[in-house]
């Protein structure tokens, strides 16, 4: 199963979650754009209906009749946080983001508000693009996935919204590793050293270390600064003795790599 699905399996649960306590009563006809006042139950029901119908369109525009029609009412507040599901379940983020702004600022004590967080972290990481693109929304995910740990840190959503937090930075390392490697294939060395740094400084703990580290090293062997190679080198094979990255860097260095002796203050803060 993918990432993605899986995300999507998870927003539905929560979203079930969310309606099922208010849910009742059955379902009538399909709801007509005229406007005709009709009970809170039936409109809800409705909206339920053309939402199972995989009718997403309409399914929001009757969550938002529910609220238009009877905006005091407990089901009205439902709808809101359903609306935004809806627009979301059918890849339409900005939409759905709006819809859960507005529900966030106008119930920012709500039993469901944690969900509503999560929803709209969902919907910035699902549209997180592959390395070689613009990464702000990959930033916006990671931000809002991680306000979600740190207002609700008990919520059923905190830990998947830790370890979405955990992707989101790894895929902000690829590509400050992307942007690395394009500098030292067109031989700006200076460049490059600068792009591995921000990987090792601000992106400790993502797959991307050893690679940064090993890439350090081939820019010092080019710009003619054995030493610097070597003590990077033994940084790597102190902190990632049995990666492959260390056997390639030691092969480059041939062997010369000193034994670091490692310091109070960090894997790296030595090393510049």
């Amino acid at each position: 199963m993918s990432i993605l699905s899986y995300t999507r399996i998870v927003a539905t649960i929560f979203a079930l979650a969310v309606v099922l306590p208010i849910l009742g009563g059955c379902a009538a006809d399909d709801v007509k754009d005229n406007y005709r006042e009709r009970p809170v139950e039936e409109l809800y029901n409705d909206a339920m209906d053309l939402l199972k119908d995989e009718e997403y369109d309409k399914a929001a525009k009757a969550f938002d009749e529910v609220e238009r029609q009877h905006p005091y009412s407990v089901w009205a507040t439902k709808a809101q946080l359903m609306a935004a599901y809806s627009h979301y379940i059918h890849n339409k983020f900005d939409d759905a983001i709006a819809a859960l702004d507005r529900f966030i600022q106008l119930h920012p004590g709500h039993k469901d508000v944690a969900y509503a967080y999560y929803l709209k972290a969902l919907c910035y990481y699902e549209q997180i693009a592959d390395v070689t693109r613009d990464q702000k929304t990959t930033e916006n995910a990671m931000k809002s996935l991680q306000e979600v740990v740190d207002r609700f840190p008990s919520s059923k959503y905190a830990r998947d919204a830790k370890l979405k937090v955990d992707l989101a930075r790894d895929h902000l390392a690829g590509k400050e590793m992307s942007i690395g490697r394009w500098y030292e294939n067109q031989q700006q060395y200076l460049a490059a050293i600068n792009r591995y740094r921000v990987v090792i400084d601000n992106y400790q703990t993502t797959t991307h270390v050893p690679e940064a580290l090993h890439r350090l090293i081939e820019c010092y062997e080019a710009l003619g600064l054995p030493e610097e190679a070597r003590n990077t080198a033994a940084v790597l094979g102190y902190n990632y003795p049995g990666d492959p990255w260390y056997s390639d860097s030691y092969r480059l260095v041939q062997g010369t790599a000193p034994e670091p002796t490692k310091k109070d203050s960090g894997w790296f803060s030595w090393l510049w």
